[in-house]
């Protein structure tokens, strides 16, 4: 498809007065034909999978609500259906709170959904229908994505079911901050369309295969689109099922990113020119037990250099829960260690 798209750039028009012969025009019909077999093939594989998610939560914000659940406010999104037996990825945006979930097909089908797991911090879910002869979307590989190549989204924007458009990867590697304000990675950047409703719904290539769960526009830019990579969804989906959250650890503290004085990082032979400054220390903590002061400013975790927050919650993960770990930390410029245990983290 990147060649085809590149062969209609090289295509150059007829100098003004010139008279033009039918065969440049009537190869750019067929290479525009072919780039609309693609998009056609690729929507008509996935659009069997993919749902309006109706989600109704408690009215806390004096938001418009459904007649039908006086007492709640109604919001919409999309997901799709990755296995046969019912399990669905979407936003957790779109469903996080729900008390009520309502799934509906391309082909009229209405569900009630339930919610199997919430993951805030990747801003994925998974939810489930309980059906026979449905349709999974076939998942594909992120990691094989490049930088201008095709990709499809399908959704509800704003309710307009199974809505299609089309655009290019943008750019890779993005970084995207959840709600929860840990940094989402390996996020995918595209120009196809987006909108308010567009939340959850897949992003395909050419083969109709799902390479990202569409997430977030950027207001009022147009042609600004982000997707969670699916190796992401992958994985956060299958410890969902299985678990119904993701495990990550936590220390306890509130902290802010600070440059260090080169004279400091000179003088202790630190990896890094910034840290984490600690600004207050939970109580009862790993970090109140360990002996973190508040003003003490954190540059290594066990064996890894910490420039930043963003770093310190990578490390983070769930195999640090329980275990003793090694945290550097500078207090009145002078390098120090202390020993800390990371507990589960607590909050979905």
């Amino acid at each position: 498809m990147e060649a085809i798209l590149e062969r209609i750039s090289n295509l150059s028009p007829a100098p003004p007065g010139e008279v033009v012969s039918g065969a440049a025009p009537a190869a750019a019909d067929a290479l525009l034909d072919a780039y609309s077999r693609a998009v056609i093939t690729a929507a008509e594989r996935v659009s069997a999978s993919v749902l309006n998610l109706e989600v109704h939560q408690p009215n806390e914000r004096g938001q418009a609500l459904d007649p039908r659940f006086p007492n709640q406010a109604r919001g919409h999104g999309s997901g799709f259906i990755f296995t046969p037996d019912g399990f669905i990825l979407t936003n957790s945006h779109v469903v996080h709170n729900a008390s009520k979930i309502e799934a509906t097909l391309t082909d009229g089908r209405r569900f009630q959904a339930d919610l199997v797991g919430d993951d805030p911090e990747t801003d994925l879910a998974v939810v489930r229908i309980e059906s026979a002869n449905l349709v999974p979307a076939s998942l594909g590989d992120s990691q094989t994505l490049r930088v201008g190549q095709l990709v499809i989204a399908i959704g509800n924007p704003y309710g307009f079911q199974c809505t299609v458009t089309a655009g290019v990867v943008s750019a890779l590697g993005r970084s995207l901050r959840s709600r929860t304000g840990r940094l989402i990675s390996h996020v995918i950047q595209t120009d196809a369309a987006l909108n308010p409703g567009n939340s959850g719904g897949p992003l395909v290539n050419s083969q109709g295969q799902v390479v990202g769960v569409n997430t977030a526009i950027i207001l009022p830019a147009q042609g600004i689109c982000f997707a969670i990579a699916v190796n992401t969804a992958k994985f956060v989906a299958a410890r969902l099922i299985r678990d119904g959250k993701i495990r990550r650890s936590y220390i306890g503290v509130a902290g802010q990113d600070v440059p260090l004085q080169r004279r400091v990082v000179r003088l202790n032979g630190l990896e890094v020119e910034s840290g984490v400054l600690v600004v207050s220390v939970e109580a009862q903590s790993p970090a109140e037990k360990g002996g973190l002061l508040e003003g003490d400013v954190i540059v290594g975790y066990d064996d890894h250099p910490v420039a930043g927050i963003d770093t310190l919650h990578q490390l983070l993960t769930e195999e640090k829960v329980g275990v003793t770990a090694l945290l550097t930390v500078l207090r009145h410029g002078e390098k120090r260690t202390i020993h800390i245990v990371p507990q589960e983290s607590s909050r979905q």
